[in-house]
């Protein structure tokens, strides 16, 4: 049984409301990134951010990307940082951040950014494409990656790979134990040896 082409009881597309969907998903989780007070909470939140913004490639027909999102991204890069942070937070160092206390700049500072975006949106011509372009084999996208930009993609793997060693030599990393200053002893005089007494001889080792 096939699904009808628009939802019931709304009359939108499936399409429409799966990008609605995932849309509302990556702003929500991409917030709670950003808001959150717990480290690890706000790294969990990532991982949701970034399977919504793979929802929304599968979406836009390009489901190697979206692939390659959870492999890479949800698989490796937001497990690497969690483990990074769980190894190395410290539990005497400060809980809070130092960006929890530039709220209202950071406020201000996405509602400037959110007009800017609005405006070059509204002032931009959008015309519809003659023929739905379609995506890209994969043979295409690997010959570009390994021939045409093999250099920017060595360059990421040697900073992923400089994570990686920074990460363990962090979570290794023994402290050493703080070296005791004994206080020197005040120089003893030494007193001369007393003279040996008259008819006795001096006892010599």
């Amino acid at each position: 049984m096939s699904l009808p082409e628009t939802v019931p009881f709304l009359g939108w597309a499936w399409d429409d409301l799966l990008f609605l969907f995932f849309a509302g998903a990556l702003l929500g989780t991409g917030l709670m990134v950003v808001i959150g007070r717990n480290i690890i909470r706000s790294g969990l939140w990532m991982i949701c951010c970034f399977g919504a913004l793979a929802g929304l490639y599968v979406l836009l027909g390009a489901p190697l990307i979206a692939a390659a999102q959870v492999l890479i991204y949800i698989g490796a890069i937001s497990v690497l940082v969690l483990f990074a942070v769980m190894l190395t937070q410290s539990k005497s160092g400060p809980v809070g951040l130092v960006f929890h206390h530039q709220a209202w700049a950071g406020a201000l500072a996405a509602l400037g950014i959110g007009i800017l975006v609005a405006v070059v949106v509204a002032g931009t011509a959008w015309p519809l494409a003659e023929t739905a372009r379609t995506p890209s084999p994969t043979e295409e996208l690997a010959l570009l990656l390994f021939r045409d930009y093999v250099l920017p993609l060595e360059v990421v793997s040697v900073l992923l790979l400089a994570a990686v060693i920074g990460g363990v030599f962090l979570a290794k990393r023994e402290r050493e134990p703080e070296e005791t200053i004994v206080p020197a002893e005040p120089a003893r005089e030494r007193m001369p040896a007393p003279a040996p007494a008259v008819g006795t001889r001096e006892l010599t080792p």
